[in-house]
């Protein structure tokens, strides 16, 4: 690692360069392993840039039972690569070969993160038993409690910090770097300021792009607060995106943002909606459509392992809540809540259907009440809430339909690497290898497998340069430039951030979210091209602490948005119809519980065999469907695979 010192012009003060090898982006469970392995493969010349090792959704977020997912390691579990691949590819949607290295790395994943410290159950032999998990036909899932994701992260830190590999926290990456090379673009470093406003350039031949899901694009999120995301700083830069509308979508508190999966629903508790007022005309209205108690408590009890809203389980299934819960909270404008202290009405512990009843029978939970079940199955969930001053056992939760992860994000090759920017890789949720639907806890394991696969490219590329310095500082320059000028345009501008933020949010929650339809889109889409465009000229107020990175950062936000509604408008456009975790309503659409209200256009399979790409030129977004690749079929012969091995023929 060296420094040096680039200039913007002549009277400006200079900024100071750093020259790394590989900059990792993002301190969340995916970059801190990416470092870890990078390190393990000899890359020595690290540096991880985050805006803190706190921040971000793998150390802040989780459920009842935070799933993490991988091959089957129980006796009794037959399982392999390609039955997981499989899995991962039912849906529709998703690259064969990324499923397959998903699979096939799986185990290596967790054992890393097993020999590491974090503590996923065994029994007395030494297997990891496991459990079934949303689209998961076998019994793949596993957990630490409601903090896996946090339990990887800090196993990790401690890693990173006996490894020595350098960090700089407070440091927010708001501009990517390129060269052409040849008729492609590579990375060749980043443009980043500091919680004080001042810039910094960082020359890199590789980056490991770690920096989560676009939480702050959504109003209605399970997002952890402290997770932005920052695709839109890889989508400025022109790399091609795939599948960004593709995104999941759950029941969730919105006081403290968690998952309600899980037992939260198993042990059945009570739906509730009042005035705004939160107190008065308290009324429990999923009685109006589900008049039967015992089949309304047990659309409840799968809600439990079926916690993504999807629109196949939307007219008799466990989703119908889902739409309920949203068609009260945002169609009729009233609050709703979750009550673990009372049952629901007409509520009987031995008219439950036979698979609601057993569970909980075997679970030890037939007590009689909700908070008691829960106390019973999983006490961590009650004492979670309790440590974030919610006492469920006095209070109801106040509850809506969020925004919970993208299963799309920038398109990567089998090694990670952007398919359009070399150098680029990636990783975690901004990466979107995931189809339309994944299978619960999945995510994590992806994150870890890209890392893997990242770090073993990037070794094997070895330690030479792969660009002219010359070149990145001319790059730096001219972005410095554009970054200044619009941080002067944002201490002159009239226009509030604040104001603009909450709109952006509220636009996408209303058109871009779980139910979408093109006239909705349209609006949505107009209003963002307008205050984009505003914000290009006129910049955005904020002023105090922080005020250069809440700016650069609402301007990549904002970027994002237009990038997401144009390419959901353009799935709505195609005929795609609903599918995985959002409903296209329109007109000619058929039947479902609420038609006068909504009519949802159903899937059109031929597209699972396809994925939709994106890119950012010229100011608009270019769609296109391409084919998915399919899984491969290649005959794995040992003596033919060693000698390739040993060649560094598979890169």
């Amino acid at each position: 690692m060296t420094t040096f010192s680039i200039n913007c012009n002549n009277d400006d003060e200079p900024v100071l360069a750093t020259r790394v090898h590989t900059l990792i982006v993002g301190s969340g469970a995916a970059g801190l392993n990416a470092a870890v392995q990078l390190k393990r493969h000899g890359i020595d010349d690290l540096l991880i840039v985050t805006e803190g090792l706190k921040m971000g959704t793998s150390i802040n977020t989780g459920s009842d039972k935070q799933t993490y997912y991988k091959m089957s390691l129980c006796s009794g579990d037959g399982d392999s690569p390609y039955a997981m691949a499989e899995s991962y590819l039912n849906a529709g949607g998703m690259h064969g070969d990324l499923a397959l290295v998903e699979s096939a790395l799986s185990t290596r994943a967790f054992f890393n993160l097993v020999q590491l410290g974090v503590r996923f159950p065994q029994d007395r032999w030494g297997q990891f038993p496991g459990y079934k998990t949303d689209h998961d036909p076998a019994r793949r899932a596993t957990s630490v409690g409601p903090y896996t994701s946090r339990e990887m992260c800090l196993a990790l830190i401690a890693e990173v910090q006996r490894l020595k590999i350098a960090v700089q926290e407070r440091c927010y990456v708001h501009k990517l770097l390129t060269v052409k090379e040849g008729d492609n673009l590579r990375v060749c470093g980043a443009l980043a300021v500091n919680a004080q406003g001042k810039h910094i350039a960082l020359a890199a031949d590789n980056i490991i792009f770690a920096v989560g899901g676009p939480g702050a694009l959504y109003q209605t999120s399970v997002y952890p607060a402290v997770q932005t995301g920052a695709i839109g700083v890889a989508l400025e830069a022109g790399a091609v995106a795939q599948n960004l509308q593709e995104s999941q979508y759950g029941l969730a508190s919105t006081q403290f943002r968690w998952n309600l999966s899980g037992s939260y629903m198993q042990v059945i508790p009570t739906f509730f909606s009042t005035a705004d007022d939160g107190v008065s005309d308290v009324r429990e209205f999923l009685r109006d459509t589900i008049t039967e108690a015992p089949k309304l408590c047990g659309l409840i009890f799968r809600k439990g392992y079926q916690w993504p809203f999807d629109v196949r389980k939307v007219k008799d299934g466990s989703s119908l809540i889902d739409l309920l819960v949203y068609n009260e909270s945002v169609i009729k404008g009233r609050r709703v809540f979750m009550d673990f202290r009372i049952n629901p009405t007409g509520f009987e512990i031995n008219a439950l259907d036979s698979e609601a009843h057993e569970y909980l029978a075997r679970s030890g939970a037939l007590q009689a009440t909700p908070i008691a079940r829960l106390e019973q199955m999983n006490p961590g969930a009650v004492e979670l809430y309790r440590t974030h001053k919610i006492d469920l056992h006095q209070v109801p939760l106040e509850i809506a339909l969020c925004a919970q992860h993208n299963n799309g994000g920038l398109a990567a090759n089998h090694w990670w690497e952007s398919v359009n920017i070399k150098g680029l890789f990636p990783i975690g949720e901004v990466n979107g290898s995931h189809g339309v639907a994944r299978p619960g806890g999945s995510a994590l394991n992806a994150g870890q497998v890209g890392g893997i696969r990242a770090a073993e490219y990037i070794a094997s590329r070895g330690n030479k340069s792969a660009f002219d310095l010359n070149d990145f500082e001319a790059a730096a320059e001219a972005a410095l430039r554009d970054t200044k000028w619009f941080l002067k345009r944002c201490k002159r501008s009239k226009s509030s951030l604040e104001e603009g933020a909450s709109a952006m949010r509220a636009r996408m929650s209303r058109a871009g979210a779980q139910i979408r339809s093109a006239a909705a889109l349209e609006e949505a889409l107009e209003a963002a091209q307008q205050a984009f465009a505003w914000l290009q000229v006129e910049g955005c107020a904020v002023a105090g602490k922080g005020a250069a990175v809440k700016a650069l950062n609402f301007r990549q936000l904002s970027l994002a948005q237009l990038v997401y509604l144009e390419t959901i408008l353009y799935y709505v456009g195609c005929g795609a119809g609903s599918r995985g975790s959002a409903m296209v309503v329109k007109d000619d659409g058929i039947d479902h519980p609420h038609p006068e209200e909504w009519l949802m256009e159903p899937e059109n399979p031929e597209f699972r065999e396809m994925v939709l790409e994106s890119v950012f030129e010229d100011g608009a977004t270019r769609n296109q469907w391409v084919g998915r690749r399919p899984l491969p079929v290649e005959e794995s012969w040992f003596e033919r695979v060693w000698a390739d091995y040993r060649a560094g023929r598979i890169f």
